[in-house]
């Protein structure tokens, strides 16, 4: 078991090595073409995002609410939490700021995607909407649009599939409650076990379609957000001595000229854009399959809304997150990542149950994460087959999360990783090849000239 897991992971970093590349060039020189094409205008709306995103139409489809508290269901949390802990881990403090530069770019690319996913979308059979990257592929490339459609659709079964929420779940649920102690089942049986209650619970939300997910990530999502934003501000004030010298650990490492000299600059870019990109998922297109549902009849003003998903779960949650982890010095023990190293800062900073707190907070992270998720697939198993075949894909995505439960941390990050960056090369090409159309829209409201 374990040659063969070892195995899969050196398959994986072989396979991810050429494409991060890739990813970092569309990614961050596509979003930085986006940001001149639109004199960043979007980002000065932020306000006016805010005030969108409480007010509804009267049209068919989910409320913007509802689409960025699906959207932030899938980024805040995990991808944030553990996440940002195994970027430290791998590249060190100075990892935050190419995820903070990956975050502003990644507001604007949100932006234009699900700008574009109003802007070109097809109604079903009872009305409601149907967007998403393969559908204003499809619709707005003529020629070339399809066969892109069908490769991001065929990657977004395997990158939205639930390996790093349930693996990290399981980790946690280890590592806190160690089951062992109570019964001795042995490691490999109570991580089958905890894999089995996932898929369990999962399967009675995300098989009662996309009104049960959004109401039910609509009702948990704010409230875990607003609980893990105050217990991280508790922490930081408490220790607000360590806030300024982490900042500056964090800034120093970053520009760190030995890194530099040694060649590892760029790898540590990379990885901050790869923890980044994970994180908000900016140019990856799962937030345009929400946000392509939405009652929003122009498209711009969707746009708004979801540029609001990469401030608040890379920049506000991350942060937190990135300085508490800094200032426990957790980050500096061996062996020590991902959810485990969280959980280690969170009890050294708080009355030492920090760790329980995060576990009750991971795990609605989590199981929201699991929901939500899952329409992804679904999305794109439909457009692949038949729209009435979609929900099949289900089973095999519960069937994923009993996997992903008994395989290591490593594993799941590269078949993430691998198939975020095959989803996102598709799509930033669709969405520079497309910007016309939302700049059209923008000067049509007379925001720019």
């Amino acid at each position: 078991m374990d040659l063969w897991i070892s195995t899969l992971e050196t398959i994986l970093q072989n396979l991810i090595r050429p494409l991060e590349w890739a990813m970092l060039f569309t990614v961050i020189g596509g979003g930085l073409y986006l940001c001149f094409h639109s004199k960043g205008y979007p980002l000065l709306k932020i306000k006016t995002a805010f005030g969108l995103l409480l007010s509804k139409e009267k049209n068919k489809g989910i409320s913007r609410f509802q689409a960025l508290s699906a959207v932030l269901a899938a980024t805040v949390g995990l991808g944030n939490i553990s996440g940002v802990a195994i970027a430290i881990h791998l590249g060190g403090p100075g990892v935050l700021v190419w995820m903070w530069v990956t975050a502003a770019i990644g507001m604007i690319i949100k932006f234009y995607s699900c700008t574009l996913a109003v802007q070109l979308r097809e109604i079903d059979a009872e009305g409601d909407p149907l967007g998403g990257p393969m559908y204003y592929m499809s619709l707005g490339i003529k020629k070339w649009g399809k066969p892109l459609a069908v490769w991001f659709s065929l990657a977004g079964l395997f990158g939205v599939l639930p390996a790093f929420t349930a693996n990290q779940l399981t980790l946690t649920f280890m590592n806190v409650v160690q089951p062992d102690q109570f019964i001795a089942l042995g490691d490999f049986q109570w991580r089958f076990i905890v894999g089995i209650i996932l898929s369990i619970a999962s399967a009675f939300v995300i098989f009662g379609g996309l009104k049960t997910i959004v109401k039910v990530t609509s009702s948990l999502v704010p409230a875990m957000v607003g609980l893990y934003f105050f217990i991280g501000i508790y922490i930081l004030a408490v220790n607000i001595e360590g806030v300024i010298p982490a900042f500056r650990l964090i800034f120093s490492e970053a520009f760190n000229f030995k890194t530099i000299v040694t060649g590892g600059f760029w790898g540590l870019v990379i990885l901050g854009v790869r923890r980044a990109v994970f994180s908000n998922e900016s140019g990856v297109g799962n937030a345009p399959m929400y946000h392509g549902q939405s009652q929003s009849k122009k498209g711009t003003d969707e746009g708004l809304v979801a540029m609001l998903g990469p401030l608040l779960d890379t920049v506000l949650v991350c942060t937190i997150t990135g300085l508490i982890v800094i200032i426990s010095g957790a980050y500096l023990v061996e062996n020590l990542n991902g959810i485990v190293l969280t959980l280690e800062a969170f009890r050294r900073l708080f009355f030492g149950f920090g760790d329980v707190l995060l576990l009750l907070m991971v795990f609605i992270f989590g199981i929201s994460t699991l929901f939500t998720y899952s329409y992804y697939g679904v999305k794109c198993f439909g457009y692949l087959t038949n729209n009435r075949w979609a929900n099949y894909y289900n089973y095999f995505y519960i069937g994923s999360i009993i996997f992903s439960a008994l395989v290591t941390v490593e594993v799941v990050i590269g078949i993430i990783d691998l198939a975020f960056a095959l989803m996102c090369i598709p799509n930033m090409i669709a969405i520079l090849y497309l910007s016309k159309h939302v700049k059209k829209e923008m000067r049509e409201r007379k925001w720019i000239a």
